[in-house]
């Protein structure tokens, strides 16, 4: 695709539909739209120069249901169908649940397939949304312009605020080509017998080591770490991986591309003053930024299907009626993940950053549904009570007071807007895998 192929508006600048941000909450669901209404003008609008950015999504399988199945079926997939494995200081265990994994490449090229021509525009920054439209800024190839639209979806990155709390996660990964084979079969999703302390120097973490057999010869390791701060640390964190490729044989592999991300781990907050924050008057407000996130994980996958599948049910796509019913279904996320922050208070305020590796080593030792149950944010009530019986990981004293603190405030300082806010604003368009 040509620059100008890129950065090209359709003649016709009204449309049903236009979608700001082509991450993975975005794309879905303008998919899902197309498919059950192939007579609407639907656009996507993405700063960047592809669709999705340059990121890996991962699921269980379990994790979606046949409709959700059917809707990521044209994409391109490496499929683990023998499992994952997760590793501790105390265990190795293996689970049996298949596994997914989707490139955003591969999500470009498929969306890019499956929409209209002149459904997606890259290159192109949205700098005013309204109940009405789009306003696109000027760029090399054109002058500033308008989108007319039924309907407008904000799916842009998460917006940190005030009115948030909680902590980080903050990884970086790398896809290496290998002159040997590898002999890994299973992905390892969790290698939690790294060193736990954080790489910036300001003490513990909790820290795993993610690794994607992609194929014979190639290996996805990315390096994260649960943090207080959202510093990303590329040159620590890309050593680190040097480190853990070198301890398995594999430093003569050939990087083939890198990425990085910074994600809000919540903990608690006003959601409401965040949605009044965040609000556009008759603009829908979906993705990361709409609060559709796992609280602890920062996994997105299950719920931007479920989104996506849901928006293309209704009658009316009017502007209006599409906000309030995305506004919401964002409300009752909120609600039925409160466990999840409660965990992350947890996580955050009464385990000591280094031991925080305990929590999670204990919780894999749990029965294998529990744990996919808990990924897709749909624990039932004995899952609930179940993680949280038995010898604690954590001080009992300890617990008690960190149910009661919210942590704070998920938004950057200026002192750390060269490296924490560069991160969110870039690559925020991502979701963590579980």
């Amino acid at each position: 695709m040509s620059d100008s192929e890129i950065d090209s508006v359709p003649n016709d600048d009204s449309c049903d539909c236009a979608i700001v941000g082509g991450g993975l909450a975005g794309g879905l669901i303008a998919l899902a739209l197309q498919r059950a209404r192939p007579e609407f003008r639907i656009r996507v609008i993405e700063a960047g120069r592809t669709i999705g950015g340059n990121h890996r999504w991962s699921w269980f399988d379990s994790d979606l249901s046949d409709a959700g199945r059917a809707l990521l079926a044209d994409f391109r997939q490496t499929d683990w169908e023998g499992g994952y494995e997760v590793r501790f200081p105390k265990y190795r265990r293996k689970l049996k649940t298949a596994y997914r994994s989707m490139a955003s490449t591969d999500f470009h090229e498929g969306l890019l397939r499956a929409l209209p021509e002149g459904s997606v525009i890259l290159g192109r920054k949205a700098v005013g949304l309204d109940a009405r439209g789009v306003d696109l800024a000027p760029s090399q190839y054109g002058p500033a312009t308008r989108i007319n639209a039924r309907s407008v979806i904000d799916c842009r990155s998460f917006k940190p605020s005030a009115h948030l709390k909680g902590g980080w996660q903050v990884f970086l990964g790398r896809h290496m080509r290998l002159q040997e084979p590898h002999g890994v079969e299973n992905p390892v999703i969790m290698d939690a017998t790294v060193d736990q302390l954080a790489p910036h120097g300001n003490g513990g973490s909790y820290r795993f080591v993610y690794v994607l057999p992609l194929g014979s010869h190639d290996v996805f390791i990315e390096d994260t770490y649960y943090a207080d701060d959202p510093l990303l640390d590329r040159n620590a964190l890309s050593g680190r991986i040097d480190q853990y490729a070198r301890a398995n044989g594999w430093e003569n592999g050939t990087p083939v591309h890198h990425e990085a991300g910074v994600l809000p781990v919540l903990t608690g907050g006003d959601f409401s003053a965040y949605q009044d924050e965040v609000r556009i008057p008759g603009v829908a407000i979906a993705g990361a930024r709409g609060g559709f996130t796992h609280p602890l994980t920062s996994y997105t996958m299950c719920v931007a299907v479920e989104n996506a599948l849901a928006m293309a049910e209704q009658p009316d796509l009017s502007g209006e009626q599409l906000a309030a019913f995305f506004d919401s279904r964002a409300r009752r996320h909120w609600s039925k993940t409160g466990y999840y922050r409660l965990l992350a208070r947890f996580l955050f305020f009464a385990a000591k950053p280094e031991k925080r590796v305990k929590v999670f080593q204990r919780f894999y030792g749990l029965r294998e549904g529990l744990i996919e149950r808990f990924y897709a944010a749909r624990s039932n009530t004995f899952d609930k009570v179940r993680v949280l019986w038995g010898e604690p990981p954590v001080a009992i004293h300890s617990a008690i007071l960190a149910m009661f603190k919210s942590g704070p405030a998920l938004k950057s300082e200026k002192s750390d807007r060269g490296v924490a806010q560069a991160a969110l604003d870039e690559e925020l368009q991502t979701e963590k895998r579980p």
